[in-house]
């Protein structure tokens, strides 16, 4: 499987037969390099306009909108979209965001969106252990760092990928990564380049965090 991140929360997901795109932006209105990416399938978390540019991605593709529940989608891979908030507030500040979970030649993967306060109980269950973890660290929109802190306690994944964080030319603030890479011990984490080709075999026996460079 091939991993490869397009900036702030966008990942491309593919097993050489399905492409999955989650969270493009357009590249043009905040700041970075819009993706250049091709797929079958996109996936957007939540209707924000730095989440939801499926224009901007490249072929014939479904798009999903804050799927939820469990579906299939091209290529016959299994999602399940699990309702999280956006916010503190039950989504009275920035509405609702959704979790994204699936999995990719035996890795699962899940991606966390504009995740805005720890999930409830019933979806930690669902998302414990997953290989992947997705999670945003920028603070400004999503969960303050001790709460993220909390989260990855809770789901204790194999990976943790942060993502949504400040990165030169972003055209809003956002905290940095160090301020995250500050909780975590320094031999758990690997910075490891734009793109990553990865086996079930190649899992980590460790909890590592991985730092992808756009």
């Amino acid at each position: 499987m091939r991993i490869r991140w397009h900036g702030h929360a966008c990942f491309e997901f593919s097993d050489g037969e399905t492409t999955i795109v989650v969270d493009p932006h357009d590249g043009r209105s905040i700041g970075l390099r819009p993706p250049t990416a091709t797929a079958n399938v996109v996936l957007m978390t939540h209707d924000h306009y730095d989440h939801h540019a499926s224009r901007v991605i490249k072929g014939d593709h479904q798009d999903v909108m804050m799927g939820r529940g469990e579906f299939e989608v091209k290529g016959g891979i299994k999602v399940t979209g699990y309702p999280t908030w956006h916010d503190y507030n039950k989504g009275s500040e920035r509405g609702p965001n959704t979790i994204y979970k699936f999995s990719m030649e035996g890795i699962s993967l899940c991606h966390c969106g504009d995740l805005g306060c720890i999930p409830s109980e019933d979806v930690i269950k669902e998302i414990k252990g997953v290989d992947f973890l997705f999670i945003p660290v920028g603070e400004v929109y999503t969960m303050e760092l001790p709460d993220v802190k909390r989260f990855i306690e809770l789901v204790n994944p194999r990976i943790l990928v942060p993502m949504h964080y400040m990165v030169g030319g972003l055209s809003f603030r956002l905290s940095s990564l160090d301020k995250f890479l500050d909780m975590i011990p320094d031999e758990s984490i690997d910075f490891i380049g734009n793109e990553l080709e990865i086996s079930e075999g190649d899992l980590p026996d460790t909890k590592s965090c991985w730092v992808f460079d756009h």
